[in-house]
């Protein structure tokens, strides 16, 4: 059930989640800012300026203003190895994002130090809104007035003239997202408010953030519901291998028939050299149920009205969009995916003789095997620039800050064809 306090306080508040002040509300995780090399929020250096940093994890927020650098104090940052990049004199620190970073890390570094207000808008890609939302959590101050020509001249002229230009783009560099002001208390469970959001929960939930979920009161059930990417693997290959083994060895007997229980006389023998056929039909399959399941489960907008089935869109998928790089929460945990795949497999049980459903079975386990550890490197990985997995990787990341509609298949593109699905190439307009 909601939890009563949470209930109260949006009840009182006239309008949902209430405004918090104060210090800054965070779930903060180290490890996993730890894992990414720390951000922004860690530096407290003193350098000039009007305010002070602000400190690691939850820290108080800073009482003065926002403090500024000088170009020479950025270059040399980014000489120490930092990746801080400008945008109409506001400052960001993107250290701990620029492996993460969807067209490539070289390419991010090789913006550090200079102002990236043209690139924003392409080419080679437009960033969308949610990107640039995102970009305003790496936000550490502003550069000193007059700086910021010094830093743009690093840049090609031919994206200054073109900054220059589109001033109205401005207005996004600067939408912020404000901590203090979130429609959720980021330091409760997040399962049991998201439900009172309503018609606010379909935008809030595909504006994502860097930051990473807690679900539940209990630690147990916490507990269950995250995992790291190489438990995945190390629980269901023995698994796959077994049933592979079992597969093979049952039809090597010659017992299997195909429609034997209809007739006896038209009935088709299995023989044991079908088994990597059958094996490979059923990771077809499970291609096109991670497809279907995507759009039509993972993607179902819940009625405004219905506290339980926003909760429920947002324990099945709606985490995952809203913290695209919690890492913790990526792939499938054991105890919840084995019931899912129990039922799949009791499905085919009944629909084909048992060793032919087992083999079919173990293909379509082996394909999601590969889908969660594929898609842990869609998020996490740095694949080469111009290789499939570099194409699968913007493709999925679009699919997160700007196609949410669109754009369903994650270990491949191919269903999402005769579904018309598709995200769009993007366009640009041939300069003169």
């Amino acid at each position: 059930m909601p939890h009563p306090s949470v209930a109260a306080q949006w009840a009182a508040a006239g309008r949902g989640p209430r405004a918090r002040s104060g210090c800054i509300c965070m779930y903060a995780d180290e490890q996993v800012r730890a894992e990414r090399g720390g951000t922004a929020r860690e530096w407290t250096g003193t350098g000039t300026g009007t305010g002070t940093g602000t400190g690691t994890g939850g820290g108080a927020m800073a009482t003065a203003g926002p403090r500024s650098f000088s170009a020479a104090e950025v270059r040399a940052r980014c000489a120490q190895g930092a990746c801080l990049v400008s945008c109409h004199r506001r400052l960001y620190d993107l250290s701990g994002f620029v492996r993460l970073h969807p067209g490539g890390e070289q390419l991010l570094r090789r913006r550090a130090g200079t102002d990236v207000s043209a690139a924003l808008d392409g080419p080679p890609h437009r960033h969308s809104a949610n990107a640039r939302r995102w970009l305003e959590q790496y936000y550490v101050g502003e550069i000193e007035p007059g700086d910021e020509q010094s830093l743009s001249e690093t840049v090609d002229e031919k994206e200054m003239v073109a900054a220059a230009q589109t001033p109205e783009q401005a207005d996004l560099c600067y939408k912020t997202v404000d901590v203090e002001k979130d429609l959720v208390d980021w330091q409760k469970p997040l399962l049991w408010q998201v439900g009172y959001l309503g018609e606010k929960y379909d935008e809030w939930v595909h504006q994502p953030v860097d930051r990473p979920i807690r679900l539940f009161h209990s630690d147990f059930l916490e507990f269950l519901s995250k995992t790291a990417w190489y438990v995945v693997f190390m629980v269901w290959t023995p698994v796959v291998l077994y049933l592979s083994w079992v597969s093979y060895t049952s039809l090597a007997q010659g017992n299997t028939r195909l429609f034997s229980s209809f007739t006896t006389e038209y009935s088709i023998p299995v023989h044991k050299y079908y088994f990597p056929f059958i094996f490979i039909l059923g990771m077809i399959l499970w291609s096109l149920l991670e497809y279907l399941i995507h759009r039509f489960v993972f993607h179902m907008k819940p009625p405004a009205s219905n506290y339980y089935l926003i909760t429920l869109h947002f324990l099945l998928h709606g985490q995952h969009h809203k913290s695209p790089f919690d890492s913790s929460r990526l792939v499938f945990p054991p105890v919840p995916a084995s019931l899912v795949i129990g039922f799949f497999y009791g499905v085919l049980r009944l629909l084909l003789p048992e060793v032919l459903g087992l083999s079919v079975f173990v293909g379509g386990l082996c394909g999601y095997v590969i889908y969660d550890m594929m898609h842990y490197y869609l998020h996490y990985g740095s694949p080469k620039k111009g290789t499939y997995l570099y194409g699968l990787k913007a493709y999925h990341v679009k699919h997160h800050f700007e196609h949410q509609k669109s754009g369903f298949g994650i270990s491949t593109r191919f269903w999402d064809y005769p579904f018309r699905t598709l995200i769009p190439e993007e366009t640009f307009k041939k300069e003169d």
